[in-house]
């Protein structure tokens, strides 16, 4: 797409917004991947890597916890690392400016908030906090990689390619002596305190969602195939609504059919364009 054709896209993009507004706003990995984290499907939706670790292999078998924690261990410092970038940043100014009603992510890197958005649902949660499953203990995720790092450093250093959400992709096959973390309250399973593949989003979460979907009058969708449900059910309530539904992904969604618009380009130019359009200036103090 060039780039004057990429205007008119935004100018269309704000016109909707302007007349629709206050937008509801979903975003998926493509909002992240400027920020260094990969995303996990193709432009065609297919999986990139391996699918991720499903709850009931996580909660059942404690081979498939060790594979969790070790790629965990090594791919975390990306996730501490990462940033907001231009796409987070313009997210938070048209939420200020008063164009976004409510932000909801899939996504669990934490990115939105750093960015300056407030009005947030994290749809799965957030990586920086994981959960005792027996007593219920919250613990930080950088404070837990300390003790990871203790009792596993002869599993340290052995990424062969990152992966999506702190996940990484190993070098090392053996895992069979990787030491899992336990509470140190109580000695229970800890999960990081996001939905895993095969988890439902909790209940009060997806009410809360709704909620802001009815207040809002468009729905704007960011770097998101859909494949998942738990996306794609807000764009078929808004459908069910009949409030337009505009997008801004690289590749193909489940969704497709049922834009009013849909731009092919790259988030952080699209986005950037649109605050840049329907912001004010920020005021320099004399």
């Amino acid at each position: 797409m060039t780039s004057s054709s990429v205007s008119q896209q935004v100018n269309r993009l704000a016109g909707s917004i302007r007349r629709h507004g206050p937008a509801l706003v979903l975003t998926g990995a493509g909002c992240s991947t400027a920020s260094g984290i990969p995303d996990y499907r193709d432009r065609d939706g297919e999986w990139r890597r391996y699918p991720p670790v499903m709850l009931g292999d996580f909660v059942n078998n404690e081979a498939a916890r060790q594979c969790y924690w070790a790629r965990s261990m090594n791919g975390w410092p990306r996730i501490l690392a990462a940033q907001p970038n231009a796409a987070h940043h313009a997210l938070a100014r048209l939420e200020d400016a008063g164009w976004l009603h409510t932000l909801l992510t899939q996504n669990v890197d934490d990115l939105h908030r750093c960015a300056g958005s407030r009005n947030l649902i994290e749809l799965h949660g957030n990586l920086k906090s994981v959960l005792c499953l027996q007593c219920g203990e919250c613990l930080d995720r950088n404070a837990l990689q300390q003790q990871l790092l203790q009792d596993n450093a002869r599993f340290q250093e052995g990424i062969a390619a990152a992966a999506p959400d702190g996940d990484a992709v190993l070098a090392v096959e053996d895992l069979s002596r990787f030491t899992v973390p336990a509470c140190r309250r109580c000695g229970g399973m800890l999960k990081p305190d996001v939905v895993f593949f095969g988890e439902s989003i909790p209940r009060p979460r997806v009410e809360a969602s709704l909620r802001a979907l009815a207040a809002s009058g468009c729905l704007l969708v960011i770097g998101t195939s859909l494949m998942v449900y738990s996306g794609y059910r807000y764009v078929r309530e808004a459908r069910r609504r009949g409030m337009p539904v505009v997008a801004v992904n690289l590749g193909r969604t489940r969704a497709d059919a049922e834009f009013s618009l849909k731009i092919e380009a790259d988030c952080c130019e699209v986005l950037t364009a649109l605050s840049g359009a329907m912001c004010p200036p920020h005021k320099t103090v004399p």
